[in-house]
């Protein structure tokens, strides 16, 4: 019991922590038999998928197909005492917090005022009659959700345009 609370003062050293995370995510990772690069991806997005549902709030983006084929590369090439190594070290270096970025954020804020405004404002327009059958409870959100998917897949073709 004294060890539990002086952890709780304290907690863990960092080092420690992340030392007990990666092994803990490594006991995982090679408790799957991985023959091929299908079964090795999908043994990566797993324990993406475990930490992103672990950790509420916190969410850590996927590497890229094509870095997870590098790591597999190299992974394969090395013997059993280096695996580990190789592993840790693309978890290291390839696992990064997701962050919203300006447009999402700004569109996430304004979307439900406006949304509200142009219902409001489409009730007084006689083609739009039916827009006050659809409760505020449900147009409101749904307004929301459609603007930020909107945003999100604009963004990506932007992003894929530049990168091309």
């Amino acid at each position: 019991m004294g060890m539990m609370m002086s952890f709780m003062g304290k907690g863990l050293p960092t080092g420690q922590m992340l030392s007990l995370v990666m092994g803990t995510l490594h006991r995982q990772f090679i408790e799957k038999d991985i023959k091929s690069f299908e079964e090795f991806h999908v043994a990566i997005l797993d324990i993406f998928s475990t930490v992103n549902s672990a950790l509420p709030g916190k969410h850590y983006d996927v590497p890229s197909p094509k870095e997870v084929q590098a790591c597999f590369n190299d992974w394969k090439e090395a013997n059993e005492a280096e695996k580990k190594k190789v592993f840790i070290e693309f978890m290291k270096k390839k696992v990064n917090l997701s962050k919203l970025d300006d447009s999402t954020l700004i569109t996430g804020i304004v979307t439900p005022p406006a949304a509200m405004a142009a219902k409001r404002a489409g009730e007084s327009v006689p083609q739009l009659k039916l827009i006050k059958a659809i409760p505020d409870v449900i147009f409101i959100p749904t307004a929301t959700i459609i603007a930020l998917v909107s945003v999100k897949l604009s963004r990506k073709m932007f992003l894929a345009n530049v990168a091309s």
